[in-house]
């Protein structure tokens, strides 16, 4: 083939993929994101891990000053 026709096709190719519009089932795509919110993996439990262990048992005992002040 030559340099031409090469890229004729190529041209058509291209406008073929550049304009290609394929139908969308909007009651499928509704039918899955309606399911997406019940899946097991997205729970509200998930959303915010719990911290609590990390929590700094003595941190009301101190005033933050104290850590900010230099002596000497």
């Amino acid at each position: 083939m030559g340099r031409g026709r090469q890229k004729a096709k190529a041209t058509k190719q291209a406008r073929d993929i550049k304009y290609y519009s394929p139908t969308t089932d909007y009651a499928a795509l509704q039918r899955e994101l309606g399911a997406s919110n019940s899946h097991p993996h997205h729970d509200a439990d998930d959303l915010e891990p719990d911290y609590s262990d990390y929590e700094d048992k003595y941190a009301d005992q101190f005033d933050d000053d104290e850590d900010s002040r230099q002596t000497g």
